[in-house]
């Protein structure tokens, strides 16, 4: 089951992602079903598929499953893609192939999903602490460097006189739950190190930063968070170790 999951997945990643030039994907949005690029892509998606089932003609009828709901998928893809909605539709995309291949997989070798999994002390914990570490830590963060904020944060005036924010919008946010994220698991598979290049990788990111001159207090401002954040990531990271050694599998 695994083995043929792992070979259709492959077929669906070289026929949408490597084999599929961006031309043809501006020419299917701009042409739709008429685009002789999308026959292509079916075509390339159709010819990968033999080769990683090794032209095995037990799948013939997965493969024709596949190929048939692709077109209709992509169809539907472009035909209701615009500018506002082509992350979401792309998402929504990718997500109906795998569904597609799941089902595949399914008919020729039945699996069960054991629901119960999920409910295990040890994935339990850490999904809270995941959590935690992104959503809950941010929140605090964001609580405890307020007073300093307002001093450091670059700002331009707009046309109309009011303050605009010269960062991409919540990219902070999302910057800070990945480092987070990352040091979480740095430290459940035991990897320090990689916790030290880190924090070289954004020091040399935040460089130019840090060097304007009158830039001592974002120095400041910078320190105080990053050592916070990563101290509360490994905090998580020591927990879940302990917890999980010492309660939900004890030697």
């Amino acid at each position: 089951m695994l083995t043929l999951a792992i070979k259709l997945l492959l077929a669906h990643i070289i026929g949408d992602f490597v084999l599929q030039p961006t031309k043809w994907v501006n020419h299917k949005l701009k042409n739709g079903y008429k685009s002789k690029y999308l026959i292509a892509h079916i075509a390339v998606h159709l010819a990968t598929l033999l080769v990683v089932l090794q032209f095995n003609l037990n799948y013939i009828a997965g493969i024709l499953a596949i190929l048939i709901t692709h077109y209709g998928i992509d169809i539907l893809k472009i035909k209701y893609t615009t500018k506002k909605n082509s992350s979401k539709l792309f998402i929504a995309d990718q997500l109906a192939h795998i569904l597609v291949i799941s089902i595949v997989v399914y008919c020729y070798a039945p699996f069960i999903i054991d629901v119960d999994l999920i409910y295990q002390p040890q994935l339990l914990l850490l999904i809270t602490l995941g959590f935690f570490v992104t959503f809950v830590t941010g929140i605090l963060m964001r609580l405890f460097l307020q007073p300093w904020q307002d001093a450091i944060e670059p700002n331009i005036k707009s046309k109309n006189g009011k303050t605009k924010s010269t960062s991409l919008a919540g990219a902070g946010k999302i910057i800070g739950m990945l480092e987070r994220l990352f040091v979480f698991g740095f430290i459940l598979l035991n990897a320090w190190s990689a916790i030290g290049f880190l924090i070289a990788a954004k020091s040399v990111f935040r460089f130019g930063d840090l060097t304007e001159g009158k830039n001592r207090q974002l120095t400041e401002y910078v320190l105080i968070g990053t050592l916070l954040s990563f101290g509360i990531a490994i905090g998580a990271g020591l927990t879940f170790n302990y917890l999980d050694a010492n309660f939900i599998n004890p030697t």
